[in-house]
């Protein structure tokens, strides 16, 4: 007999994710994870010390603010306010979250509503159109398109959006538009010309931005960081996201936040208010103690924001040099710590595979963790179905990983055509 206990619509057709799909065949000790994008080199030890030293208080260990620890969203408008050029106010512009994630929901939640539109960039982080859907809105999907440069090495700078393209997707049902800069999987930086593109059709529109900018200090040399929500106009009608897992190499500690406007973080403030209420005190109080060692020293070569991307380049380019070195044709990130490759040149005949729904990346991927002991995600999972055929022969992989962990990669990558 059916049973009424079913699922609720809005979740519907969300069940299928990328992480639980990979993340546990990855698991095994055997295999070489440059899969999930989590750090296996340590944090900061100042961070982890204040965490030590702040559960060690009796006081910390009992619920603080709801919308943020005081010391944290304190520290938050310090660091943002340096960067905006304007004072934020930490008890009205701020939200501190679980995570991206979380600040990500509280937004989707908090702004909008059944009916509506969003505009979300291809590649995308995968959970951005199911929080669009279970937010009852509608997903318009526009993808970046890589152009001919002729160039050897080909860049994430080279993947652009077709402006017309892009204007094409806005209407009087657009509520939104998400933006990732630097871009996970591609590691794309939108220039200021880029986003101002953005920004104009935003404001012709009167269409809200939400910009997932978690990867914001891992900018590589050469390369500048913009924050859309500091175009004119754009303070107004942006939401932009930040991540203490992304900033102190601590992803396990789920904290983030969003930043913008009183009008509409009061929004998102009302969502977790009804939901979560509130974040694990110690952390806050520890992350809040980083940011503010951190932002005394912006500018100076020992800050961490900084000194950590200056740390990965080098792990970025040897990555680059081994994939360009057995056949591959790796994207160059211009920031964030992923990399994506095409594997067209390998030529991997897969057809003996018996996952006939799955795009080739999904293929490869399994069959390079089967065969080759080496993870990686699937390109496919960051997009929508019109754009598959364009994102198949790619897969993603993970640089900010230990030395052992990397010659460990480069041992399998050299010996990829060996039986």
């Amino acid at each position: 007999m059916a049973s009424r206990h079913k699922h609720s619509k809005r979740i519907e057709g969300l069940e299928k994710n990328v992480w639980v799909a990979f993340t546990s065949v990855a698991a095994d000790p055997s295999i070489v994870n440059l899969g999930q994008g989590f750090p296996d080199i340590p944090p900061p030890s100042y961070v982890k010390e204040a965490l030590a030293k702040a559960a060690s208080v009796d006081r910390m260990n009992q619920y603080t603010r709801g919308f943020g620890h005081p010391s944290l969203v304190k520290a938050l408008s310090q660091v943002y306010g340096k960067v905006y050029g304007h004072q934020i106010d930490p008890l009205k512009e701020v939200l501190v979250t679980v995570g991206g994630y979380g600040s990500l929901f509280s937004t989707m939640q908090g702004l909008v509503d059944e009916g509506d539109e969003v505009i979300i960039i291809e590649p995308f982080f995968d959970c951005y159109v199911p929080m669009v859907q279970m937010a009852g809105a509608k997903p318009v999907l526009t993808p970046l398109r890589l152009k001919s440069t002729g160039k050897k090495n080909t860049t994430s700078a080279d993947w652009v959006l077709d402006p017309d393209e892009l204007a094409s997707k806005f209407n009087s049902k657009t509520k939104a538009i998400i933006i990732n800069t630097p871009n996970n999987p591609i590691g794309k930086i939108f220039t200021k010309d880029e986003l101002q593109i953005i920004a104009d059709l935003c404001i012709k529109h009167d269409t809200l931005c939400f910009s997932d900018e978690v990867y914001e200090w891992l900018i590589y040399k050469g390369h500048q960081h913009i924050k859309i929500a500091t175009l004119p106009g754009m303070w107004d009608r942006t939401i932009t996201i930040g991540s203490a897992g992304k900033t102190f190499s601590v992803t396990g500690w789920k904290l983030g936040w969003s930043v913008g406007p009183e009008h509409l973080i009061k929004h998102l403030q009302t969502v977790m208010q009804n939901t979560l209420y509130t974040c694990p005190t110690p952390l806050q109080e520890a992350v809040a103690q980083g940011l503010v060692r951190d932002y005394e020293l912006m500018g100076r070569p020992e800050c961490y924001f900084s000194s950590l991307a200056e740390e990965l380049q080098g792990k970025r380019d040897r990555m680059a040099a081994i994939l360009q070195e057995v056949g591959m044709s790796p994207i160059i990130p211009e920031g964030g710590y992923f990399m994506i490759v095409d594997v067209t040149t390998l030529n991997e005949d897969l057809s003996h595979m018996t996952d006939d729904d799955d795009a080739y990346d999904y293929k490869f991927v399994k069959w390079m963790i089967k065969e080759k002991k080496l993870a990686a995600i699937p390109v496919t999972a960051f997009c929508g179905e019109a754009s598959k055929k364009q994102f198949e022969k790619y897969i993603r992989l993970c640089f900010i990983k230990q030395d052992s962990t990397l010659d460990a990669a480069e041992t399998i990558l050299k010996n990829w055509n060996k039986v």
